[in-house]
């Protein structure tokens, strides 16, 4: 559910059948979006010395007459989201407030997890056979999860026992698993017979409302150690990050200085409208208000990370939050935790935007302002400052050469490490630029293939980077030009198990900077010299400031945003000068230019195409971007091929599979990208 911890998946990883009992698999398959719209993630109560009361039974839970008491077993619908097992449980399991009338806290099935959800979207589970969705059960584990969870509770309240079966990695095992579920499914779909609803209904037991909560009684051992981390799943950057923070500003400080704001006592603008605190040293880029360093380093890691339900992970003010709105517009990915909203809207303006259908988050509202949160009329350039920026460290710009004269340029000479599928040559062949001698590092087959056979053996192939050495760089040089982009799996922050700059394929962008520095030319040598590295762009703080260091260059004053100039979204990093960007009448901008003859796009714009196989499929509800027949449709190869520039059957050779195919394209640069940036080399070599 939108509650749902976001664990990531690694494509060489591939899931195995028990990981539907002992582990937490993907987020299930969206669905057309319903309302309320919030996630949570649980914090665990702290153990303390205080009173360990809780409010008494007497005082009346769920009595509005609209149904769905304690301990019922329910179907539940989150925005986005297949309808999804439940139980309806106290608001004093949940470690949080009461739930207004008309709504009720329901436990999901599959990750326990809490939400609040209006009664219009609840049904009973006897509704078995009109919610029960079979696409998304075949497809999410945790959905099966959560079937095979919530009828397990219903078999032993009916009386109806089922096979008990213990996780085993084992295969027959996984197979006993899923009869079982099987059957279970069938009872389910022919009405929980022989006792039927009725036997549905929870035990006495859990009728009785809690007297004294003990959080003991609840909370898992190691909880009561427990820090929760900053944002409704764990992160390790910001985790490190927001705890120090509040060790230092008391936890209702931020509430009193925001009080101060009110009653005019203080400029918001002096205060950290993020974490509270006074050591301000810019403004937030969004809204009217201040900002801290600490908050700034949290905002450049996470603002653009997002979940696999396409909406952001943390809170658009603070990059935290433990139960977050969701914007309701479909072009609208933006989250805002509720601590943020109560705080800095008014209070109560939470539980207002869960029962609005749908809610228009404070980014696309039509107002300016809600309370003290103010939007800034030029955030879209704040933004773009913000991230474009950073003079935490001084390097000395890149040396810039004067053109050379025409009759004095020479062929250019390549050293290409982590090749692909020859961007590089292509481009430069496409600009006319004479290529002397093209080097380049590649250890994938297929993209080997491509490459020998569309430039006619013209590319020096020398295998794994790491093999190459300065002997080899003196032989094949000098070089003119050296480019490559390291592999970003380890860097990316999308990657909850990426392992960073100094281990697994992090450590190759040292193999870049050490044939970059042979490759150089040594004192006294004025020849004209350039170089290119390309990455992700949503990498940690850390490891930007590192490669920064390396290259002696500020890594986040050289990001380009490359919306317009190329058809899927491609933000890269590189160290050159940043010119205005300018697109070529035969560029294909829009997804139908890209298309064969008959087929319809359903998108302007396609995301960055990937590795993976669904990253065709589009937006928040996973889309097919293409019609044709009146059926959706994914993109075709050589549709894919016009989308990265690249020309046509560029990569249909060797009878590579459709998804060989898209895996060189996901891998590989954007034409129109690269041309940009090479451009300006036509000053300096020889053309034809």
């Amino acid at each position: 559910m939108n509650s749902m911890e976001d664990h990531g998946e690694v494509e060489s990883e591939p899931q195995k059948d028990s990981s539907i009992i002992n582990q937490q698999p993907p987020q299930p398959q969206p669905t057309d979006p319903a309302s309320p719209t919030v996630a949570t993630t649980p914090e665990p109560v702290s153990i303390g010395d205080g009173d360990k009361t809780s409010p008494k039974s007497t005082e009346s839970e769920y009595e509005d007459g609209r149904g769905f008491g304690i301990g019922e077993l329910v179907w539940g619908k989150l925005r986005g989201f297949s309808w999804w097992p439940g139980r309806i449980v106290s608001w004093l399991i949940t470690g949080r407030s009461r739930a207004a009338e008309g709504t009720r806290w329901v436990m999901w099935y599959g990750d326990c997890k809490f939400s609040v959800v209006c009664v219009e979207k609840l049904l009973p589970l006897s509704s078995f056979h009109n919610a029960f969705h079979q696409p998304t059960y075949n497809k999410q584990p945790m959905y099966k999860k959560a079937i095979f969870e919530v009828l397990q509770i219903a078999g032993t309240r009916s009386g109806k026992n089922f096979l008990m079966c213990t996780v085993s990695d084992d295969t027959d095992t996984s197979k006993l698993v899923d009869t079982q579920i099987k059957k279970m499914i069938e009872w389910a779909m022919t009405g929980f017979q022989p006792i039927g609803p009725k036997g549905l209904e929870p035990p006495e037991a859990e009728l009785i409302p809690y007297k004294e909560v003990y959080p003991e009684m609840w909370v898992e051992p190691e909880a009561a150690a427990y820090t929760p981390p900053p944002a409704k799943k764990p992160r390790k950057s910001t985790a490190t990050e927001k705890p120090k923070v509040k060790d230092i500003i008391d936890e209702r400080t931020r509430e009193r200085l925001v009080y101060e704001v009110r009653q005019k006592c203080r400029n918001i603008e002096d205060i950290c409208i993020s974490c509270g605190s006074l050591n301000v040293s810019l403004e937030h880029p969004l809204f009217i208000g201040g900002m801290c360093q600490s908050c700034k380093n949290c905002f450049l890691e996470c603002a653009y990370q997002y979940d696999d339900d396409g909406y952001q992970s943390y809170c658009t003010i603070c990059c935290g939050g433990r139960e977050v709105l969701m914007c309701g517009n479909s072009n609208c990915c933006r989250c805002f935790c509720v601590e943020c909203v109560d705080l800095l809207v008014g209070p109560g303006a939470a539980q207002a935007a869960i029962k609005e259908d749908p809610w228009n988050c404070y980014m696309c509202g039509t107002k300016h302002q809600y309370g003290l949160l103010e939007r800034r009329m030029d955030w879209p350039c704040r933004l773009q400052r913000f991230f474009g920026n950073n003079h935490d460290q001084d390097f000395a710009p890149p040396k810039l050469y004067p053109p050379v004269l025409a009759e004095e340029r020479k062929p250019i000479r390549v050293l290409s490490l982590f090749d692909g599928i020859a961007t590089g040559l292509l481009v430069l062949k496409e600009l006319g630029i004479q290529v002397e001698r093209y080097v380049a590092s590649e250890v994938c087959e297929h993209s080997i293939t491509v490459g020998i056979v569309r430039h006619q053996g013209h590319i020096m192939y020398v295998g794994d980077v790491r093999n190459v050495t300065r002997k080899n760089i003196q032989e094949w040089g000098p070089f003119d030009l050296v480019i490559g982009g390291s592999p970003c799996n380890d860097l990316s922050i999308v990657n909850p198990a990426r392992k960073g700059l100094y281990e697994g394929t992090g450590r190759l962008f040292f193999e870049f900077y050490r044939l970059l520095h042979e490759a150089r030319p040594k004192e006294g040598d004025h020849r004209p010299f350039f170089w290119l590295f390309e990455n992700v762009v949503a990498m940690g703080v850390s490891d930007k400031r590192d490669i920064s260091r390396f290259l002696e260059l500020d890594v986040n004053s050289s990001l380009i945003s490359l919306f317009n100039l190329s058809l899927y979204h491609f933000i890269t990093l590189f160290p050159s000068p940043v010119r205005p960007l300018a697109t070529m009448c035969t560029d294909k901008l829009d997804l139908q230019d890209c298309l064969e003859h008959g087929r319809t796009a359903k998108f302007d714009k396609v995301r960055t195409i990937t590795t993976r196989s669904n990253s065709i499929k589009q937006g928040k509800d996973q889309h097919f971007p293409v019609f044709m027949n009146d059926k959706e449709d994914i993109l075709w190869c050589t549709e894919m091929e016009r989308v990265f520039g690249f020309p046509v059957h560029y990569t249909d050779v060797s009878n590579m599979s459709r998804l060989a195919r898209q895996r060189l394209l996901g891998r590989s640069w954007s034409v129109p990208v690269i041309r940009h940036l090479f451009a300006p080399l036509k000053e300096y070599f020889a053309c034809v």
